[in-house]
């Protein structure tokens, strides 16, 4: 069986892979891991304490000419970030919030472990950014209002977790306060709105079509 590694806050599959010198395909579709696939399902989202096991290094052998300069690409790098930026109303009240709509067609700036990258919102508010698969930390500032949001790679739990229903309900401007892993009165009123503004049953709990519509409005 293959070494064991146990995942860290902030660790996803590909800053795994890139620190052991891995494809994250390989690590990801390694039989030793299919436990991990079939129960996590998304490869850059893990919680703490998993283990992933890692398989060691199989060397491959290319020919080429001699006396001539060959590229080599490694696979895998750089990842790709891709977030949503959403727009709220500071002055609306929290019951009767609706989804934020999308900051479209707006500049921003990434500020990612001293990394700058620029550029502009799609129709959507959708960024793209290829990055470092190890990047964790940074602030993006977006909008002629220069919005700032922190951003923390890598931190976001599964949707199965408290912890991960909460971070997910507070990006997507449910907000329920502080990510404690525990259902509160603000988390149960951060569901409701939720749950309302999507058509589901309004009951103030995680049931799984609630996950389940929370992890596709969400994107991961």
């Amino acid at each position: 069986m293959a070494p064991v590694y146990k995942v860290k806050q902030g660790d996803c599959i590909s800053s795994i892979a890139l620190h052991f010198g891995h494809f994250w395909e390989t690590l990801w579709n390694e039989p030793d891991n299919t436990g991990l696939r079939e129960f996590r399902k998304d490869p850059n989202v893990l919680m703490a304490g998993d283990e992933v096991m890692v398989p060691e290094i199989r060397p491959k052998a290319e020919t080429g000419a001699t006396e001539v300069c060959h590229r080599f690409r490694k696979k895998g790098v750089p990842a790709k970030l891709r977030l949503r930026v959403l727009m709220e109303d500071p002055f609306e009240e929290q019951e009767d919030k609706e989804e934020p709509k999308s900051r479209a067609n707006q500049e921003y700036v990434l500020d990612l472990d001293g990394a700058i990258y620029r550029g502009t919102t799609d129709d959507d508010g959708i960024i793209e950014v290829a990055i470092p698969p190890n990047a964790r930390y940074g602030k993006l500032t977006v909008g002629p209002d220069n919005t700032v949001i922190k951003v923390a790679l890598g931190e976001l739990d599964p949707v199965d977790q408290i912890s991960g229903l909460q971070g997910r309900l507070n990006n997507l401007g449910f907000h329920c306060g502080a990510v404690t892993g525990e259902i509160n009165e603000a988390t149960q009123a951060a569901l409701r709105r939720f749950q309302e503004e999507h058509g589901l049953d309004v009951t103030g709990q995680p049931d799984q079509q609630t996950r389940d519509k929370l992890e596709e409005a969400h994107g991961s």
